[in-house]
């Protein structure tokens, strides 16, 4: 009898990505890490402008204020230890003057909404169900008329927030209307969603569960409503003028690629782990790319991937002069 040592993954490969396609990435720091491989490999990738999200409203909102352009009004910029910060953006992005913080946010939601225009793919990866609101202001404690979403706490003092996990039906629910704007966009983008494999513990191992298997069942509910409302679309009998489905697009796509599941399953070992045993390891996050890789990216893309990573492996040598003086 033949003896595994893993549990495979079957991943059903849906190749779409070209090597000149345009890719837009929204989630977590593990976005950051598969981000940089597809940067190293030559790919277009307009990756977190944000800086690192978590939860998936805050992703949605962020999601949202690009496709409308919208600009931060007041409400959404604090200040605290000598920098002025946006509660849609990551630290990062924060600056002691305030028009000068508001300013390159607005870049950043610029360079999104250009990227959205032009864009083929879109991979969104969630990190938590946890999400935190604003309750009280931090400069004078007064409380607020309705508790704010913030994509960042930024240090301000957890008594000012109120944390609590989002249920399957809010995120749902949020979601579902964006993926409806997100199929207007030009270039007819699939959406590839994937939850984060870093543990997030800070309500313990349980917890931690209880949070990824929320974000997986809000995926799939998801999924099938979208489902459902692109067979109603395609349906002839369904008129065309019908609002609820004359703005969708046939081609648009939502699809979910299991990083979590690779690193749970076929991963099952610390040794795949960084020092803090929390985030995937280097190793692990080439494994995760690369399976990524076989499932969306065409043949000619993954062999432009190999010659970019090569090129880029090149210039990151240093050149040893033994000229002597």
């Amino acid at each position: 009898m033949r003896t595994h040592l893993t549990t495979p993954i079957d991943i059903l490969p849906q190749p779409t990505v070209r090597p000149h396609s345009r890719l837009l990435l929204l989630g977590s720091c593990f976005t950051d890490a598969v981000g940089a491989r597809m940067e190293q490999g030559g790919l277009s990738v307009l990756r977190n402008p944000f800086g690192v999200l978590y939860n998936p409203l805050s992703i949605a909102d962020c999601l949202d204020y690009c496709l409308e352009q919208r600009t931060l009004d007041d409400t959404m910029l604090v200040q605290h230890d000598g920098l002025w910060h946006s509660w849609l953006h990551h630290t990062t992005l924060s600056h002691p003057d305030r028009e000068a913080c508001r300013r390159q946010c607005h870049e950043r939601i610029d360079a999104a909404h250009q990227c959205l225009q032009v864009c083929d793919t879109i991979v969104v990866t969630w990190g938590t169900a946890y999400a935190y609101y604003l309750t009280t202001q931090p400069d004078n404690g007064q409380s607020l008329s309705e508790p704010l979403l913030v994509a960042n706490c930024h240090k301000v003092p957890a008594r000012h927030f109120d944390r609590r996990r989002l249920s399957v039906e809010e995120i749902v629910q949020a979601w579902l209307p964006l993926c409806q704007k997100l199929a207007q966009l030009p270039q007819q983008p699939r959406i590839i969603f994937t939850v984060s494999p870093i543990r997030h513990l800070a309500d313990g191992a349980h917890g931690n569960q209880l949070s990824k298997a929320t974000l997986l069942l809000a995926l799939d509910h998801l999924s099938d409503q979208w489902s459902v409302i692109s067979d109603q679309q395609n349906r002839v009998s369904q008129p065309a003028t019908d609002p609820q489905f004359s703005s969708l697009n046939s081609q648009f796509s939502i699809s979910y690629f299991p990083a979590y599941e690779i690193m749970m399953d076929e991963l099952r070992d610390y040794r795949f782990y960084d020092r803090d045993m929390l985030h995937p390891s280097d190793l692990a996050v080439d494994i995760i790319w690369q399976r990524f890789q076989q499932t969306y990216l065409l043949p000619e893309t993954i062999e432009h991937c190999l010659q970019g990573e090569k090129k880029y492996r090149q210039s990151q040598h240093r050149t040893i002069n033994n000229t002597t003086n």
